[in-house]
C-alpha cells in the first residue's frame, strides 16, 4: 500500500525537475539572460551531447541477462499496436497526418520511467517493480526512442525534398525543369498540391506536360524514390549520437555482466560528469521554451486533454492488451499497466524541440502530466489491487 512516506519520496524526486524548469523560465521571462538563438544552442547541446551520454550511462549499468522477457514482449506488442494504428491513420484516413502520428506515438508510448516510475513502483511492489520499470526504460531507449528518431528524420527528409529540391545534387533529386512562359519571359513552377507546414503534402508529385504550340512548358516535381529516401534517413541517423548511444550502452552491459568487466574510471568519469545533467538540462530547456511562448499553455485546452488521454488511457489500455497476449498475471501484470501510465518522457520534448514538431504539445504533456500523474497512478493501483 502507498503510504505518506512514499508520496513524500515521489515529491522529493519531482521537486528538482521543477526547480530546473523554473530557472529556465525565469532566465528568459524575468531576467532576460538568453536570446532565442542562445536558447536553441542550449537545446542543441542537450540533444547532441548530454542526452546521448545520459542514455549510454543508464543502459550500460543494467543486466540484460536477468530481464523478464514476457514483460518485454508485452511492451513490444502494446506499442507496436499503437504504431500500426497511427501509421494506418496517417496513410489511409482523410485527415491523417504524419506530423500528428509522430506526436501521438510519443505521447502514448514514451514515459518518465526513472524519475517517477522507479520510486513509485519500488514503494508499492518492492525491488521487482523497480527492476521491471528499469527494463522498460532500457527497451524504450533502444527501440522506441529510435523509432521516434526515425520518424522525425523521415519527416525532415521528405520536407527538404519538397521545399528545396534544387539544392541537392543530381544523384539525389529527380530531374526538374522550370516552367517558362515564353510569351512573358518568366518562370512559372507548378505543383500538384500546396506544401503546407503541417501536412504530409510537403513533397509534391511530378508530372510533365508540354504545350506543343510553344506557348509554355509545365513540369511538376517528383517524389523521391523510397530507397533513396531511406538511404538519406539512415545516413542522418548514423551521424546522430542518440541513435547508437543506447546500442553501445547495452552492448557494454552484456560484455560487463558476462565477463564481469568494470568500465575504466578514466572513461566512466568524463561520461558521468555530463550524463548527470540529463534530466536537469532537459527541464531547463523546457523552461526556456515556455518563456519564449506568448502563453503558458500554448497548445490550448483541447490538445492538453488529448495528450492526457493518450498518456493515461491509451497507453495503459494497449499495455493491458499486450499483457493478455503473452499471458502476464499477478504483480507483473499490475506493474506493466501502471508503468504504462507514468507521466510523459522528458526526452520526447527534447526531440520535438530539435525537430520542431509540436514542441508546445509535448512540453505541456510533460509539465501537467507529471503534476497529475500521482493521483492517476494511485487510482490505477487501487483498481488493479481489486483484480485477482
Amino acid at each position: 500500500m502507498i503510504t505518506w512516506d512514499d508520496v513524500y519520496r515521489l515529491v522529493v524526486a519531482m521537486i528538482p525537475l521543477y526547480f530546473a524548469l523554473l530557472l529556465g523560465y525565469g532566465s528568459v521571462k524575468w531576467w532576460h539572460l538568453f536570446t532565442p538563438e542562445q536558447c536553441d544552442a542550449i537545446n542543441t547541446l542537450n540533444y547532441y551531447f548530454i542526452t546521448p551520454l545520459f542514455t549510454f550511462e543508464f543502459t550500460s549499468n543494467v543486466n540484460p541477462y536477468a530481464w523478464n522477457y514476457p514483460f518485454i514482449g508485452a511492451d513490444v506488442i502494446s506499442k507496436s499496436i499503437i504504431l500500426v494504428v497511427l501509421v494506418f491513420w496517417a496513410n489511409c484516413a482523410s485527415k491523417g497526418s504524419f506530423y500528428w502520428s509522430i506526436t501521438s506515438f510519443s505521447m502514448a508510448t514514451l514515459n518518465n520511467t526513472l524519475v517517477v516510475g522507479v520510486p513509485l513502483l519500488k514503494a508499492v511492489y518492492g525491488q521487482m517493480g523497480a527492476d521491471l520499470v528499469v527494463q522498460s526504460s532500457v527497451l524504450q531507449s533502444i527501440l522506441w526512442f529510435m523509432t521516434v528518431l526515425f520518424m522525425h528524420e523521415l519527416r525532415r527528409q521528405r520536407a527538404e525534398f519538397g521545399s528545396n529540391p534544387a539544392v541537392a545534387d543530381d544523384s539525389q533529386v529527380p530531374p526538374v525543369e522550370m516552367v517558362k512562359d515564353l510569351e512573358l519571359g518568366r518562370q512559372m513552377p507548378e505543383f500538384s498540391s500546396n506544401p503546407a507546414l503541417d501536412d504530409d503534402s510537403l513533397v509534391p508529385s511530378v508530372e510533365m506536360a508540354k504545350d506543343l504550340e510553344g506557348s509554355r512548358v509545365v513540369v511538376k516535381i517528383t517524389k523521391p524514390s523510397f530507397w533513396l529516401l531511406m538511404k538519406m534517413v539512415w545516413v542522418k541517423l548514423a551521424r546522430n549520437p542518440n541513435s547508437y548511444a543506447c546500442v553501445v550502452g547495452i552492448a557494454w552491459s552484456c560484455i560487463s555482466n558476462r565477463w564481469h568487466i568494470q568500465m575504466p574510471s578514466i572513461v566512466h568519469g568524463p561520461i558521468l560528469i555530463l550524463s548527470k545533467a540529463g534530466s536537469g538540462i532537459a527541464m531547463f530547456c523546457m523552461g526556456l521554451f515556455m518563456a519564449l511562448q506568448a502563453k503558458l499553455i500554448t497548445c490550448g485546452a483541447s490538445l492538453t486533454l488529448l495528450g492526457m488521454a493518450l498518456r493515461f488511457i491509451v497507453g495503459p489500455v494497449a499495455m493491458a492488451a499486450g499483457c493478455f497476449v503473452v499471458g502476464l498475471r499477478g504483480d507483473v501484470l499490475r506493474v506493466a499497466i501502471i508503468q504504462a501510465a507514468l507521466p510523459q518522457s522528458i526526452t520526447s520534448f527534447v526531440y520535438a524541440k530539435e525537430y520542431e514538431v509540436h514542441a508546445n504539445v509535448l512540453s505541456t504533456a510533460v509539465i501537467f502530466g507529471t503534476i497529475v500523474s500521482l493521483p492517476v497512478l494511485i487510482a490505477y493501483y487501487a483498481m488493479l489491487d481489486l483484480i485477482h
